[in-house]
């Protein structure tokens, strides 16, 4: 299913633990409806303004998943709102771009050691909260 010009649900709901595990890993409709919001608001205009392609390393994970891969029991990505992103130029000139943008986020991770960048949005509760690992 496509979300946007360059997005699309599988790459949201990919993963390898659930694939392995044998696990449903599909959004509900609020979930999807998140999903939706982070694409059309954040991480679609994003790409635009990057100008390469932004790959999805890790979007939605329901809660079994999220427990295997040793994600916090409160993560957003149960929630549908956040998305693990790599682009070529790397993650630091991903959130410059972000920064330099002005789009609503809620969240930016710098994960330089795993070269990706954690995105969240949370429809009107945007943080534009910057954290580094």
């Amino acid at each position: 299913m496509k979300l946007s010009k360059n997005f699309t649900l599988n790459e949201f709901t990919h993963s390898q633990m659930a694939i392995e595990r044998g696990i449903l890993n599909e959004p509900d409709a609020e979930q999807r409806e998140a999903i939706q919001q982070l694409v059309d608001h954040l991480l679609q205009p994003l790409r635009e303004r990057v100008g390469e392609a932004i790959a999805i390393t890790s979007g939605f994970r329901n809660q079994e998943v999220n427990r295997l891969v040793g994600g916090v029991p409160t993560s957003q990505h149960t929630k549908g709102e956040a998305a693990d992103c790599y682009c070529a130029s790397g993650p630091e000139h991903l959130l410059q771009v972000l920064l330099d943008s002005g789009l609503p986020f809620d969240q930016a991770i710098v994960y330089k050691r795993k070269r990706f960048l954690h995105l969240s949005y949370r429809q009107g509760r945007c943080r534009k909260m910057v954290l580094y690992t």
